[in-house]
């Protein structure tokens, strides 16, 4: 894989790094960028090495939304972007149903789209000095790829209002009490704080983390007495078919020392 490529890949042990690289437009997203992350789902979901996917920006930001350039080449051939939209938004819902953990590396802007696609992980960790926002209001333009659905939940009823309303881009620090991003931190320590909770997530790697992660995107907005049932069956599918017992078991008996063998 070359640098010129929409986007780049490296496996971090079990963690595989996705890296936006249109770093010229500042990571806006068109239809190769989006082809390309939507092939990488497919890999890493395929990947038994892969634990955890980390998706970062290079250059100056994370994202800053959808490519106007594109945009405006549909228009002019006389259609409109909606047909592309339509792969972001399935794209992003990818990303949120996926089994495995997905974390989101901000810096710079994450915006419109970027903000999107950061809405649509498990972990935000971000640079202190990142604007984040909807944005799409600036523009004239109301959001299709998902941010009015899961802002919101993310950040709560007020904030997301505002945000959706405004257009207004905030710092990071900005969403400290919201307990959307998980860490926020100096640029120079984001690489090495992200590796970590990249890490952290990744020891938890099994089938029940997985089968976790499904159960949280099904029952998202589900009536509660539904979503209990679907966490009792989930409950029951995991214990039978793994090695919970056994895992317990071994929990439970005391490790043998000499002075036992003797």
């Amino acid at each position: 894989m070359t640098d010129t490529e929409p986007l780049l890949v490296e496996q971090r042990g079990p963690v595989r790094w996705l890296l936006l690289n249109r770093p010229e437009r500042r990571n806006a997203l068109d239809v190769t960028l989006i082809e390309a992350l939507d092939k990488q789902i497919t890999n890493a979901e395929a990947d038994p090495g892969t634990a955890v996917i980390a998706v970062a920006g290079n250059g100056p930001s994370f994202c800053a939304g959808g490519d106007f350039h594109q945009f405006l080449q549909l228009h002019d051939r006389g259609d409109n972007p909606v047909g592309f939209l339509t792969d972001v938004s399935a794209c992003f819902t990818r990303i949120a149903a996926s089994p495995k953990p997905w974390v989101a590396v901000l810096h710079g802007h994450a915006v419109a789209g970027g903000l999107e696609l950061a809405l649509a992980c498990d972990v935000v960790v971000a640079a202190d000095t990142t604007l984040i926002g909807d944005g799409h209001l600036n523009r004239r333009l109301v959001p299709a790829g998902g941010s009015s659905v899961r802002l919101p939940e993310a950040v709560g009823r007020g904030l997301s209002r505002w945000l959706l309303l405004t257009g207004e881009l905030l710092p990071a620090t900005a969403f400290e009490n919201t307990g959307w991003i998980q860490a926020i931190v100096p640029e120079a320590d984001l690489d090495a704080t992200a590796t970590r909770i990249c890490h952290q997530l990744a020891d938890r790697n099994s089938p029940a983390q997985q089968q976790l992660k499904a159960l949280l995107h099904r029952i998202d907005g589900m009536a509660p007495e539904q979503a209990l049932r679907e966490e009792l069956a989930t409950f029951a599918d995991n214990w039978s078919a793994s090695s919970v017992p056994d895992a317990l078991r071994a929990f439970l008996t005391p490790p043998t020392t000499k002075a036992d063998t003797k």
